[in-house]
């Protein structure tokens, strides 16, 4: 692995892609400590200790503790790809853009950037109006208050724009980087939190090797897959003889990566906002029974709702991303056959039942990893806010990037890093 490193770090193009991406995170990691002016962060760094809000802190890399530009985070664009997403199910229009290739996807794409812009505005407004009440800003007048709602909406747009210049010109997946910078950046944090209350080496112990076992199942269950045997048929073209090798369709047992993590916690935070725009009781009753935690203790409301968001996003983005007509339709196109299945709608129908039967372990196994070391911390009575939600989106990150980079090695005929 780390001869892997030294040699990408000699390929000009690599190196230059791999800096970039690490000056863009550096960028993002100055707009989540740079506080917007007019506010008291100490105010607010209470408010955002538990539940919902400590949630949001967690995943904008503590920028909402210290209400900095980049308060917001990359939720309001996760959003917004979500709600497009489900749109294109139900929008004749929008389903039709999604056939049309790249021009289609660049189409959608700029629907979701107008949306994000929409959504960040409403929840800028929202956030002010909400810590305005704890006294968190202490001269409420209009200046003041447009001053805020645009930079935090500004901040989620540049946001959007530094993952989108990681996905052009740097290495992984731009959005997700980002995340997975926000999540490691408080690392440091934690264990210094530990140490200064002086928690049992014992159960210290025990936590990391509970981490550590749950990173090995992790990885484990990301690099499964099933593979789907395909033969093609010999094909004569003049004098030429095409076909007749053995090949596979890799199904991976969690086909949707992190992705439904990500969505399962933007759907859970949407009623938190929404309580920050309308101050009902039955709203807010609502959104407090979706809390991560209650009294110290995780909240079994939210424990059995955030499995279930897991397992229908589980089934949702893999139905998006693996279409098995399409897949079955272009193996009849040339020639190929999966061994003892008929070509065509047999063969689509196979290919569903296979996915529909590992996406389910691979869904309940990301709800149990998701939870087991939250409920595990709430048991150990750790003072720390990093739980298994963080730990799948950091590896399935790493894992991702590692992959990327290992493709632009292998282009080069260098060993890569899954090797």
């Amino acid at each position: 692995m780390f001869q892997a490193i030294v040699t990408a770090f000699k390929i000009t193009e690599i190196r230059t892609k791999i800096l970039f991406t690490i000056g863009i995170l550096a960028v993002y990691s100055f707009g989540a400590t740079l506080t917007i002016p007019g506010v008291d962060p100490t105010v607010i760094t209470e408010q955002v200790e538990t539940g919902v809000m400590g949630m949001m802190d967690l995943f904008s890399g503590g920028a909402l503790g210290r209400f900095a530009v980049f308060s917001l985070g990359i939720m309001p664009y996760i959003t917004a790809t979500i709600i497009m997403q489900l749109l294109q199910v139900v929008i004749p229009k929008l389903e039709a853009l999604s056939k049309q290739g790249e021009v289609g996807r660049r189409k959608i794409n700029q629907i979701a950037r107008y949306m994000t812009a929409g959504l960040a505005l409403a929840q800028s407004i929202a956030m002010v109006f909400f810590f305005r009440g704890f006294g968190a800003i202490p001269v409420f007048n209009v200046m003041t208050v447009t001053l805020i709602v645009l930079t935090l909406t500004a901040g989620t747009t540049i946001i959007m724009w530094l993952g989108e210049l990681i996905n052009i010109h740097g290495i992984g997946n731009g959005i997700s980087l980002i995340i997975f910078a926000s999540i490691v950046s408080r690392l440091p944090g934690q264990f210094i939190t530990m140490v200064r209350v002086r928690v049992n080496p014992i159960v210290v112990f025990l936590f990391i090797l509970i981490s550590v076992g749950v990173i090995m199942a992790i990885i484990m269950i990301q690099q499964g897959e099933r593979r789907i045997p395909v033969q093609y048929a010999k094909r004569v073209v003049g004098r030429k003889v095409f076909g007749g090798q053995s090949t596979y369709i890799p199904l991976k047992v969690n086909q949707s990566g992190v992705m439904p993590i990500i969505f399962a916690i933007s759907v859970l935070l949407f009623p938190a906002t929404i309580a920050q725009f309308v101050p009902h009781a039955g709203i807010q009753s609502f959104a407090d029974a979706l809390s991560p935690t209650v009294e110290g203790a995780i909240n079994p409301i939210y424990a059995i709702t955030y499995t279930l968001l897991i397992i229908f996003f589980a089934y949702f983005y893999t139905a998006i991303t693996f279409n098995p007509l399409d897949t079955a339709d272009n193996l009849r196109k040339y020639g190929g056959f999966i061994p003892g299945t008929r070509p065509g709608s047999h063969t689509s129908d196979f290919l569903t039942s296979v996915l529909n039967r590992i996406t389910l372990p691979g869904a309940v196994f990301l709800a149990i990893v998701a939870l087991l070391p939250e409920i595990l911390i709430s048991y150990m009575a750790l003072p720390i806010r990093f739980g298994g939600t963080s730990i799948i989106i950091a590896v399935g990150v790493s894992l991702d990037t590692m992959r990327q980079l290992e493709s632009q090695l292998t282009m080069r005929d260098y060993e890569g890093f899954l090797k």
